[in-house]
């Protein structure tokens, strides 16, 4: 099946942000004394990231403003031009708009987040929409079937790309094909195809 039209996660799918995630939270462990791995870490991360505060520091009882700015910290870095891309993002999203297809993000990030991200990595997308009080975040379909509507699209010309299973879950809702970036500790839907790089896509895209 060849598609048109890419439906983009951005955290952990387009901006490789795990690692420096990770790194931020393990430094606030650390400082205290504790610490846990960095697979269960990630295993945390792929729910949400309000969660996985809320878990640690309910766990090791830290305070979850501690969390909270190091992860302030890490966007001031980032807004230096400091977020890096996901190995192959920038050729297939070329190759999307060579096709006269459609860039798209649908992310479970606020606004000011997500803008942050596209800007300092000078992505070129189409369009974006992101979770709000009126816009229910992923697995719920609501986000893909706004854009699809926004821009009269074919669910059937569209694909839907994610590093976690809320991405391809609301994908799939929304009635189009859905892949899934490899990542430790996350499920992965039935029906769902799996890829190690973003590269990969290219042979989504070839007709």
């Amino acid at each position: 099946m060849t598609v048109r039209h890419v439906f983009w996660d951005l955290g952990g799918t387009l901006v490789d942000s795990y690692p420096s995630i990770r790194k931020a939270f393990l430094s606030v462990l650390d400082g205290t004394g504790t610490r846990i791995s960095e697979s269960e870490l990630q295993r945390m991360l792929n729910v949400s990231i309000q969660s996985t505060i809320d878990t640690l520091s309910t766990r090791f009882g830290i305070e979850a403003h501690r969390f909270d700015d190091a992860y302030s910290a890490l966007k001031e870095r980032w807004a230096l031009g400091a977020a890096p891309l996901m190995p192959g993002a920038i050729s297939v999203m070329t190759e999307v708009t060579r096709m006269r297809g459609l860039n798209l993000i649908v992310t479970n990030r606020d606004q000011r987040s997500a803008d942050l991200l596209v800007r300092v990595t000078k992505l070129r997308v189409d369009d974006m929409i992101c979770a709000s009080d009126e816009m229910p975040r992923k697995p719920d379909p609501t986000m893909h079937r706004t854009l699809l509507e926004r821009h009269n699209l074919d669910p059937q010309d569209c694909l839907g790309v994610g590093d976690r299973d809320i991405d391809t879950l609301a994908a799939q809702a929304a009635g189009m094909q859905a892949v899934q970036l490899a990542t430790p500790g996350a499920r992965v839907p039935v029906g769902v195809d799996t890829i190690g790089s973003l590269v990969d896509l290219h042979d989504y895209l070839r007709p």
